[in-house]
Formats: C-alpha cells, sequence, structure tokens
C-alpha cells in the first residue's frame, strides 16, 4: 500500500474516500494502541487538489470514529503540517509532484514520516478492516490555524545564515500549489523583492505541471532570462531599485520539493543544490563527526564537498531519509558526538536542525539568505560539475531479483578499480570520483542506471552492456 513517500494514485480508483476512512480508522487503532494519552492528538491537513475536501472529509470520519482527537488545519504545504506534528500526529492528503487527477495519503509522528515497519502496521490494520473504537470514544473535531507558526518559525530559522535579503530580487514559480501562500511570504519578511508566478493555488495546475522539471519550468527561466538581458548585477539593488532578479525558485504542489534557477534562466543542478547545502551545513557544525545523509542517486559532488568541510556521507534507500537519520544515530558510538547535520535526495532536503522533514519553504529561505551573503555562482564554483545521465534497461518485474543478484558479482568484475556497496542496489565508485549506481525500479520494468563521470556515455554504454546480459540470463531461467 505504501510507497517512496506515503500511498500515492488515482483519487477515483486508488486513494478514495473508501481508502481514506478505512485508513483513518487504522492510523487510530495503531495510535491508540502505542500511545498511553487517553485521546491522542492527530493534526489533519491538505494540499489544493480538487479531490482533497472529499477525502479530507473520509478521512477525519476515520479517525475520529477511531478516537483520536483530531485537529483540522485546512489546506497546508507538507512542510507546515510536519512541523504542526510536532509532539503528535499528522496527516498530509497530497499526491505531491503528481498530476490533479492524483490524491495521496502521508503519516506523520512528531515531524517525521511513519517509518516501514509503522507503515505496515497500518496496511496490516486496513487488511483486517479494522471496526471502528466503541461509541462513546468517537469523538468531535476541531479547527485550528498552523501556517503562521509555521512562516515565523521559518523565518527565524533561515535568520541564522548567510545575510539580510536586502531588496534582493527573486522570482518564485508556485505552480498553482501551496507553496503560494508560504514561500513568498517568508521571502518578504526576510527582505526580498519577490514576484511570483502562478502564485495562486488551483488544483488543476492551470498554470504548469505539480512536478518543477526543466521543462515545466520553462515560464520561469523565459521569465528570468528576458528580464536580466543586459542587466550587470541582476536582481541585486544599487542606486535604487534592483533590475532583473537574482536567481528564481520553483516548487511542486505540496512545497517540499525545490528547484533553482540561476540568473541566465539555466535550472541548477539538483546535486549542485544539495551538495552546496551539505557543504554549509557540515563546515558550520560543531560535532567532531558531522554526517549527511543522502541516497544511493545522488552524486559524488557532494561527498567531495562534504570531506572537504570535515564530514562524512551515509546512504539510505530512495524515499527514507527519516530511517537513514535513525540509523546513523543508533549506529553512533557513545560519546563520539556524531550528529546528522543535513539528510537529502535530489530536489529535496531536511534541515535537520529545524526538524525531521522535507521542507522546500525553509531551503528557499535558507539558500536566498545564502545568495545574498555570496552570489549563487560563488557558491557553485567549488563543486565540481561532472556531466550525468539516467537509463533505464528492460526488465520484466519477475527477473529483477534474479538480475540483480547476478549484477552484485558481474558489475565488480568488469570494474575492477571501483569501490562497491550493495546496499541499495551495486553503486561503483571510481578513484577519479565517477561513480555509477544500478537499482531495480519500484513502479516499472526497468533496471535503471546512474552515472556521473567526465566519460559518462562510455561509462553507461559498458554498464549497460553488463546490466543487458544479466537481465538476459535472469529472463532464460524465467
Amino acid at each position: 500500500m505504501f510507497g517512496t513517500a506515503g500511498i500515492r494514485g488515482s483519487a477515483e480508483t486508488r486513494v478514495t474516500p473508501e481508502l481514506a476512512l478505512a485508513v483513518g480508522r487504522a492510523v487510530a487503532a495503531e495510535v491508540r494502541a502505542t500511545e498511553a494519552a487517553a485521546t491522542p492528538e492527530i493534526v489533519l491537513a491538505r494540499d489544493g487538489r480538487v479531490t482533497g475536501p472529499a477525502i479530507a472529509a473520509a478521512m477525519e470520519a476515520g479517525l475520529a470514529s477511531g478516537g483520536l482527537r483530531v485537529l483540522r488545519a485546512g489546506r497546508l504545504p507538507t512542510p507546515a503540517l510536519a512541523y504542526a506534528s510536532q509532539d503528535r500526529y499528522g496527516v498530509m492528503l497530497t499526491a505531491s509532484h503528481n498530476p490533479p487527477t492524483d490524491n495521496g495519503i502521508k503519516l506523520f509522528r512528531d515531524g517525521s514520516e511513519f517509518d516501514r515497519e509503522a507503515e505496515r502496521a497500518v496496511e496490516a490494520r486496513v487488511a483486517d478492516d479494522e471496526p471502528p473504537a466503541a461509541w462513546d470514544a468517537w469523538t468531535e473535531s476541531e479547527r485550528v490555524d498552523t501556517l503562521d507558526d509555521y512562516l515565523d518559525a521559518v523565518r527565524t530559522y533561515a535568520e541564522g545564515f548567510g545575510a539580510d535579503l536586502d531588496g534582493i530580487r527573486i522570482a518564485v514559480d508556485c505552480g498553482n500549489g501551496m507553496s503560494a501562500p508560504a514561500t513568498p511570504t517568508v521571502l518578504r519578511e526576510l527582505g526580498a523583492d519577490v514576484v511570483t508566478l502562478n502564485g495562486n493555488v488551483d488544483g488543476h495546475f492551470p498554470g504548469r505541471g505539480s512536478k518543477p522539471t526543466p521543462e515545466t519550468l520553462h515560464d520561469l527561466r523565459a521569465f528570468i532570462a528576458d528580464a536580466n538581458e543586459g542587466v550587470d548585477e541582476p536582481g541585486r539593488p544599487a542606486d535604487g531599485d534592483a533590475e532583473g532578479f537574482a536567481f528564481g525558485i520553483g516548487h511542486d504542489g505540496d512545497s517540499d520539493r525545490i528547484v533553482i534557477v540561476d540568473a541566465d534562466g539555466d535550472v541548477v543542478h539538483e546535486d549542485t543544490v544539495l551538495a552546496l547545502l551539505a557543504e554549509r551545513y557540515t563546515r558550520e557544525s560543531d560535532a567532531a563527526d558531522p554526517v549527511v545523509v543522502t541516497t544511493p542517486n545522488a552524486s559524488g559532488r557532494i561527498d567531495e564537498r562534504v570531506r572537504e568541510a570535515g564530514g562524512r556521507v551515509e546512504r539510505v534507500r530512495l524515499g527514507a531519509l527519516h530511517e537513514g537519520i535513525a540509523t546513523v544515530r543508533a549506529a553512533a558510538d557513545p560519546g563520539a558526538d556524531t550528529r546528522v547535520v543535513f539528510a537529502a535526495e535530489p530536489w529535496k532536503h531536511i534541515h535537520v536542525g529545524f526538524g525531521e522533514w522535507i521542507d522546500g519553504v525553509a531551503s528557499a529561505a535558507v539558500i536566498s539568505r545564502l545568495t545574498a551573503e555570496s552570489s549563487l555562482d560563488d557558491l557553485r564554483d567549488p563543486i565540481t560539475e561532472r556531466p550525468y545521465r539516467k537509463v533505464s534497461v528492460d526488465c520484466p518485474d519477475e527477473a529483477k531479483a534474479g538480475a540483480m543478484e547476478r549484477l552484485t558479482t558481474t558489475l565488480p568484475d568488469a570494474f575492477g578499480d571501483a569501490a562497491v556497496d550493495t546496499d541499495h542496489g551495486v553503486r561503483l565508485e571510481f578513484p577519479d570520483a565517477s561513480w555509477t549506481l544500478v537499482r531495480p525500479s519500484g513502479t516499472e520494468p526497468y533496471v535503471r542506471v546512474y552515472a556521473e563521470s567526465d566519460a559518462v556515455d562510455d561509462l553507461v554504454a559498458n554498464v549497460e552492456t553488463v546490466v543487458a546480459d544479466a537481465v538476459a540470463a535472469a529472463t532464460d531461467e524465467k
């Protein structure tokens, strides 16, 4: 039932009101079974999707009839719901960057997403058709307003980084999503001059696709490039108001993702953004053993910058940054002063000092303050940006396990000079900091190949050959 980011799918056939009712009751039963409080609290919020009100009503009914005290927070960015779930539970109804036909369910406890064990416990209760609680345990929900507290907290946190914005001009493409009442507000309160695109919440996403990509952000990129033509210092006030834009920001439907667009209108590679934040958090930490948690598909440029700053990188499966944080803490030697200072996968960042949830609004505020202190070009300058490619090799679902088992041997044999990690697929790292990752798709009949190298085409071609041989052998066995 749960994927890498909660439950997602069509609101007509998968994430229906019927499913929301069942999940609500299951969550309530699981919470009441594990909590000492007589009536535990849970905050319920949704994004701007058209199907949200009906699914929220069903979820509320399931939670309340299961005996939880339901706090209805209305429409929120996902990170704002996560913030509100601290010291209690939370449910966010969102399909994030999926199309408007979809919806989804994400569960939180004390500011962090449910781990796999908790999700499986909920799944089991749904499968068992969890009944409602006794009639006298049912509750009446109440309305709460949490957005302002969250935005104030983001602004206060970001003030610990970089410099005052002082009129720096920033373009923000909200994508008709839940960043509209969040990111522009925070940046303006920090002193920026903000211009928005698609700045109204609309669950049809009429302005562009909800997933921010170089293609969907075409209008933002062209808008910045046109505004900056002939401007010497775009977006930075000199004698009077700023002209053009220092940079741009794009968000997805629920504001957990962020994309940065530079003053030329080009998208900054997601791993470069991750690397510059990871380096900053590592350098500013006073921990003896600062750790950055990321995913197997993330660039070696992150490792380079974190090592340079005196830290180390640990990787965890996609969609499980919160589990990676917990694993590092559990494995730390007593007295070693090991601390996770940042956790991120491409497009999505956890600012651990602020909270243990993915937060695109906090990223926007912190990055803006850093660029006020030092330009985006200066921040990117120390980062080595090698060519990057991702390809898919056809592989029947039933052959994936056999193919990956072979690849744990055949890939290292084919690249004898590489360091090998098989925790999350097969990842090879080479002496020149090039790397490749091979892993099975969790949703499609492919084996994915990721690679980063100055000779990326050659590397991909060689890896594809080994992968294709493994897939063919595994398929023949079936």
